[in-house]
């Protein structure tokens, strides 16, 4: 997008200041794009200044948009975020490894001291400045997913340094889970960094992601400041290839989280994702899949649980472009105290799509009067010979298995506890890795979320 202004055709006082209104249409957004602009020569040079003039011409979203009807970022526009520096004592930092083979990005800057790989020939894993397997193979894919434009993947683009890459070669099968963990480490002033990720599996392969977002306090100082993750993630599934994605986010109580997940179907291939979010005091996935050939199938699971104020939002876009295409969504939302979730997926179906089988499902509970959930789930649907399905459902815990639990001798601390549990456990199980369930599942436990007024 561009946009040209004659200066002879104003006066001479007023064409600067046109112009720059012009391509400088949103101060905040301006202020964030200067902390994160890179300057050097890696061949990456066109593809931000692209982004960064997309950025110029963009807003920050606002209520009075339909897609962000439900969130409000006046809180994210209330912080000036400085850009994520490099920590210094890496080394220092103690993670929770899921697998043996990791990945570690600390601010957005990889740390090969806590990093650890060992993998089977035939699969590339590493840091896009790393890697020799870089250049036209990886900048063929990178920045190229759809939705490049939405502003906050532009953002994104406009700031990228460096990347976590996997690249499985043609029919390799990786049987161990790959672990891809970023950190944001809070330091004396609000903070933004901008995490992201390019997964390639090629024809006939398959693979195994953990995707974390975590935090950690650098200061004491640090306590109590904001940060904002602003991360994106592209995935190419090839011809008859599989990824099984799990994605956790789990920020610090005072972050902000805006994600973006955007995938490449080819035909025959199948992709799974189990979407988990757990912290920032705002966070928004947006999760979009384009079905690029024939016969694919999609796997979409979320798990939403939230307390306090917490914002969770979950917009997800399938888009089965090509006959026989199969995809199923259950997304739940678990909110306590005056937490508000939001979900919006989106299933399209145009007339090519014959013989679709789509089903797509919202379960919202409710812990508190004040607790809040918008749910919107969509079908659009041009072919006539389709199977598709859509609900929703919000609900409290009901006061009648409470009491049969507490005729067996549970107590009402404890019933709620198990209900929740059991709520919570169809998305967990479903997660391939053990000790990622057994820690998802302590986290349910320790939810205190339960019917706070």
């Amino acid at each position: 997008m561009s946009i040209q202004v004659s200066p002879s055709a104003i006066p001479n006082s007023d064409a600067v200041s046109l112009v720059s209104s012009l391509l400088d249409r949103d101060a905040y957004l301006t202020q964030l794009l200067n902390q994160v602009a890179v300057s050097q020569a890696d061949g990456l040079e066109e593809l931000r200044q692209q982004a960064a003039n997309w950025v110029r011409h963009s807003t920050i979203p606002t209520t009075r948009e339909e897609e962000w009807r439900f969130t409000d970022l006046s809180d994210l526009r209330g912080v000036e975020f400085r850009k994520a520096q490099p920590v210094d004592n890496v080394a220092a930092l103690n993670i929770t490894s899921l697998t043996d083979n990791r990945l570690v990005f600390v601010n957005g800057v990889y740390a090969p001291e806590l990093s650890a790989v060992n993998l089977p020939d035939g699969i590339v894993v590493g840091n896009l400045t790393g890697l020799a397997v870089a250049g036209d193979r990886i900048h063929k894919y990178l920045a190229q997913a759809e939705g490049a434009l939405e502003v906050f993947t532009a953002l994104n683009t406009a700031g990228l340094t460096d990347a976590a890459v996997v690249w499985v070669g043609k029919n390799v099968v990786v049987d161990t889970p790959i672990h891809l963990l970023f950190i944001s480490v809070a330091g004396e002033t609000a903070t933004i960094s901008q995490p992201r990720c390019l997964v390639v599996a090629e024809t006939g392969s398959q693979v195994t992601l953990v995707e974390e977002y975590t935090n950690h306090r650098d200061t004491e100082g640090a306590e109590g400041n904001s940060y904002f993750t602003n991360a994106v993630t592209e995935v190419w599934v090839g011809e008859n290839a599989a990824v099984n994605h799990t994605r956790v986010e789990r920020e610090d109580a005072e972050a902000f989280h805006v994600g973006k997940t955007a995938v490449n179907q080819a035909r025959y291939s199948r992709y799974t994702c189990n979407a988990f979010t757990l912290g920032a005091k705002l966070s928004r996935h947006n999760l979009e899949i384009l079905q690029t050939g024939e016969q694919t199938e999609t796997t979409l699971n979320g798990l939403a649980m939230i307390s306090g104020k917490q914002v969770a939002d979950t917009h997800s876009a399938i888009a089965l472009n090509y006959p026989y295409g199969k995809s199923e969504q259950l997304h739940k939302c678990i909110v306590g105290d005056r937490a508000h979730a939001v979900f919006n997926g989106k299933v399209f179906v145009p007339k090519p799509a014959q013989l679709t089988d789509a089903a797509q499902l919202n379960r919202n509970l409710l812990l508190s009067s004040k607790a809040r959930v918008d749910t919107k789930p969509q079908l659009e649907i041009t072919a006539d010979n389709v199977k598709c399905a859509h609900g929703a459902t919000v609900s409290q815990l009901e006061d009648d298995e409470i009491f049969y639990l507490q005729s067996r001798g549970i107590d009402e601390h404890a019933a709620r506890n198990l209900l929740i549990n059991g709520f919570a456990a169809e998305i967990i199980n479903k997660v391939p890795l053990a000790s990622l369930r057994d820690i998802l599942l302590n986290t349910v436990t320790s939810f205190k979320s339960l019917t706070n007024d």
